[in-house]
């Protein structure tokens, strides 16, 4: 295999970064994601990649729901504040405004809104773990252009 052609054309996929929350009782997080897609129309579901070793894996499977904000296209630094592993930013959340959504999901209120899902199927995949969930409520919180792996400067292809 070309490594060079494989990495370069992995990282022209045209990626978002979102902000995923997830709640399960007392304990919350959010992390910075990009690996999301719509995967069906009805009913509505998303696929979230989630890397195998985060703390926010345990959460998502004791949770079974989880929150996609949408930052804006001026939201790097956030995005990257939110980025960083919960065990060396173990308060990171507090950094943001949120409030709970209905399944409990935190919702970061200044991004350019939510979507909440409620996890339809976990399964292994390589690396990371994908889950799907079906979209429960949508809402909007501003306008504006969505950020983007590459406008962000940022790099997470294989």
């Amino acid at each position: 295999m070309d490594e060079g052609a494989k990495a370069k054309l992995l990282k022209g996929i045209p990626y978002g970064l979102y902000a995923i929350g997830v709640r399960s009782g007392e304990e919350a997080n959010a992390f910075t994601a990009n690996w999301l897609i719509q995967c069906s129309f009805e009913p509505p579901l998303l696929a979230l990649a989630v890397e195998n070793g985060g703390r926010s894996l345990a959460l998502l499977r004791e949770a079974g729901a989880f929150s996609v904000n949408f930052w804006g296209a001026g939201q790097r630094r956030e995005a990257a504040r939110l980025a960083r592993p919960a065990a060396r930013a173990p308060g990171k959340l507090a950094e943001f405004a949120h409030r709970p959504g209905t399944t409990g999901a935190p919702l970061l209120t200044d991004t350019l809104g939510y979507l909440e899902c409620r996890i339809t199927e976990a399964r292994p995949a390589g690396d990371h773990t994908l889950f799907v969930g079906e979209i429960v409520a949508a809402g909007l919180f501003g306008e504006g252009d969505m950020l983007d792996l590459k406008t962000a400067g940022f790099s997470y292809a294989g």
